[in-house]
């Protein structure tokens, strides 16, 4: 093994996120959703950037306060335990799909049983149909790349970007920005 070339790694992701139109149309979709969850598992990808596996394996005792904020405590990739602050809006949807029960997933599917990826694979397509996305194929990882080019595209700092999608190697993030090669963006400026 020590003489087999590894494949290159391209600097760019391959995976396309939502445009900002596109998520903003999602985010309505999944707010009017008749579905309680829909807004939650929207909200959890899209504006947290979770990864699926986060999101639905998330349960109502997970949620809590650490230090003035609402937390929502996650088992992360590597059994990290991480804390996740929720902006008002998170919390809100989250609170939406809960509704009166005290423990189970956030995450409910159809049935009422746990959400997996599948089934969330199949509303998150369901609700870009009905927010008119022209999109071949969503999943959920389109919504996690969203919210990191979204935040590198507003100015947030790398490391911050980082931090915030619970990246171990900073090159893992710069793979998802998309106008590095921005001249206005060049520090000669």
């Amino acid at each position: 093994a020590e003489h087999v070339r590894r494949p290159a790694v391209p600097a760019e992701s391959p995976t396309l996120g939502f445009t900002h139109l596109q998520f903003e149309a999602l985010l309505t979709a999944a707010r009017e959703s008749p579905h309680p969850c829909d807004f939650a598992l929207v909200a959890m990808l899209g504006l947290l950037g979770l990864r699926i596996f986060e999101a639905t394996g998330a349960d109502i005792t997970d949620l809590g306060e650490e230090h003035g904020h609402r937390v929502l405590r996650l088992c992360g990739k590597g059994t990290k335990v991480v804390l996740v602050p929720l902006p008002p809006a998170v919390g809100r949807a989250i609170d939406t799909a809960i509704g009166a029960r005290a423990s189970g997933p956030i995450l409910l599917n159809s049935r009422g049983a746990r959400m997996d990826r599948h089934a969330a694979t199949r509303r998150l397509r369901r609700l870009a149909g009905a927010a008119g996305v022209r999109i071949s194929r969503p999943h959920p990882h389109m919504l996690r790349h969203t919210f990191v080019t979204t935040m590198l595209d507003a100015g947030v700092d790398l490391r911050d970007v980082q931090i915030a999608a619970r990246h171990a190697d900073p090159r893992t993030t710069m793979r998802y920005d998309r106008a590095r090669k921005n001249l206005d963006r060049h520090p000669n400026y």
